[in-house]
């Protein structure tokens, strides 16, 4: 299957600068990236795609053999660094992609020049026995994947503006709520328990890449603890804490979230 209409990847921005690649999170697609498209094509080749059995994926290469962990996400992640063959990209991972782009730089750490993790979470469930908040009881994330089973439309309703935050600016958590219903039901369900199931927690120490986290000031999926975290795990990464509020900081708060990006990874020339 051609690599290019499988994940639609678009390729746009400056033709001779440094390469971004940025990746969605559960239940959106590419669009989700367009806020923070002007500042960054001025000066880099931006890479944009949908995870298969999102947006404008080519829902025939969804499996649930492939898709049922995150395996398959990052063996896409490489299949496409392969077929653009543009050099290292700096890899920009939101939410569930930001592990992503964890496991992806951990197994070919050549085919990048850093990592941009936003909003990230490598577990969502917390550990008491660690002390690891990752801010949800294991009952919680059942509960969770319970209703979004039986009801997955109501519970895109109800969810998503919980996720995107911003009470203030209802018609975000509009967006989103689309977002999710364009999604496929089976597919969701699949990926949802993915997404809120995995334990990556181990993997972060395995990358050897530069590596810049990006914490939102106030996060109801990840909070504060779980970013810092991250940057903990990660030797030698950078850490910010945006102003933006809310899951999505890249329809939030795009020229802050655009400025994060661009100026991390101009650092890596």
């Amino acid at each position: 299957m051609d690599v290019r209409s499988r994940n639609h990847v678009t390729v746009t921005g400056r033709p001779d600068g440094p390469v971004l690649m940025l990746a969605h999170g559960f239940g959106c697609d590419q669009n989700m990236w367009r806020l923070v498209l002007p500042v960054l094509e001025r000066d880099f080749t931006v890479v944009l795609f949908d995870h298969v059995g999102a947006g404008r994926s080519d829902l025939s290469a969804w499996s649930k053999e492939r898709y049922s962990t995150l395996d398959g996400y990052v063996d896409d992640v490489l299949d496409i660094c392969r077929e653009l063959a543009l050099g290292p990209v700096t890899f920009v991972g939101h939410s569930v992609s930001a592990t992503v782009g964890v496991l992806a730089a951990a197994r070919e750490p050549e085919a990048f020049a850093g990592l941009v993790l936003l909003a990230p979470s490598p577990c969502f469930i917390d550990d008491p026995s660690t002390g690891y908040r990752g801010g949800f009881s294991a009952e919680d994330i059942e509960e969770l994947l319970e209703s979004l089973e039986a009801n997955y439309l109501g519970w895109s309703g109800a969810m998503a503006p919980v996720i995107m935050g911003n009470p203030d600016r209802p018609e975000l958590g509009e967006e989103l709520t689309n977002s999710f219903c364009r999604t496929d039901p089976e597919i969701a369900r699949v990926f949802a328990r993915v997404t809120f199931l995995s334990d990556n927690r181990e993997d972060l120490a395995r990358v050897g890449v530069p590596t810049l986290v990006a914490q939102c000031s106030h996060d109801a999926i990840a909070p504060p603890e779980v970013g810092a975290f991250v940057h903990q795990q990660i030797a030698g990464s950078q850490f910010v804490t945006l102003r933006a509020t809310g899951h999505c900081p890249q329809l939030a708060a795009p020229e802050e979230t655009a400025s994060a990006i661009a100026a991390f990874a101009g650092a890596l020339r």
